[in-house]
This record gives structure tokens, C-alpha cells and sequence, in this order.
């Protein structure tokens, strides 16, 4: 699995003109599935973003987690974030996850989330989406289980 977390001030996803979740301060997670991820990857995940020391102590250093701050989450799925763009001009995603794998292991990692006792707000998996946040930092990253767990 692969997260781009962004460490937000307020952020949202529309999905055909409705909003569908929206958050104020917390992390954004784009999150996609590969092909051979489990629930063991959405678990390690889930713990690692909202545990991820990104917001400022009193002394402006990366000190708190979304959880000491008791932020909110707002999770959109992104399968984009396997595309491989080595060869040619068109991307090919064949390491992304089957879309009923990979909603299932969404569905489990905003379970996730929620167990930790956080707002959590979501896109809808597979649909259009249009995301709107606003960036603090900006803090931006990207957290990787194949790093992990090969």
C-alpha cells in the first residue's frame, strides 16, 4: 500500500457536485492498493500515518501526531499512485490492486482509522472525484509498505 499523506488545515472531496467528506485540521491520505497487498500492510499503514510526529509543538518542531492533536482524517483512494511511467508516455497500473481487492482493503484501512477514535471522512472508491485542500506547511509524504514488507 501506498499513502501520500499531506498535513492539511482543512480539506474536503466532492464527488458530482456533493460533498462527500470534508475535514479541518488533520492529514489528507491518498491511498492506493497493489496487487499482493493484506490487511497486515492496512493495519501497519493506517498506524504509521496517524502516528507520524508532522504537526508543531510549542517550539515549532515536528513533535505531535494527528492523534496527539486529535486531528481528522480524510482518506480518498488514488490507484494512480501505482502507475508506472518508466516506458513510453501512457502510464500502465498493472501493479495496482483489482478494484474489488483493492476497495475491500480501502474499506479495512478507514476501519482502521476509526478504531484509533478519529474523525475520519472519505471520497467514494472508484468514483471522479474533486479534492480540495488546503496544504500546511506545506508537509507532504509518502509512506510505502513495500518498504516494509517487500
Amino acid at each position: 500500500m501506498r499513502a501520500v499523506v499531506q498535513r492539511v488545515d482543512r480539506a474536503s472531496v466532492t464527488v458530482n457536485s456533493r460533498v462527500t467528506g470534508k475535514i479541518s485540521q488533520g492529514i489528507h491520505i491518498l491511498l492506493g492498493v497493489r496487487s499482493g497487498d493484506t490487511k497486515k500492510d492496512a493495519e501497519w499503514l493506517a498506524d504509521k500515518c496517524v502516528n507520524l510526529r508532522i504537526f508543531d509543538d510549542e517550539d515549532g518542531k515536528f513533535n505531535y501526531s494527528c492523534l496527539d492533536i486529535r486531528g481528522e482524517v480524510l482518506v480518498v483512494s488514488q490507484f494512480t499512485l501505482y502507475g508506472d511511467c518508466r516506458r513510453g508516455r501512457r502510464p500502465s497500473f498493472t501493479d495496482a490492486a483489482e478494484p474489488e481487492k483493492a476497495e475491500a482493503l480501502y474499506d479495512y484501512f478507514v476501519d482502521q482509522l476509526k478504531s484509533k477514535g478519529l474523525t475520519v471522512a472519505t471520497g467514494i472508491f472508484a468514483a471522479r472525484m474533486q479534492c480540495e485542500i488546503i496544504n500546511e506547511g506545506p508537509v507532504t509524504l509518502i509512506v510505502d509498505t513495500e518498504d516494509v514488507f517487500g
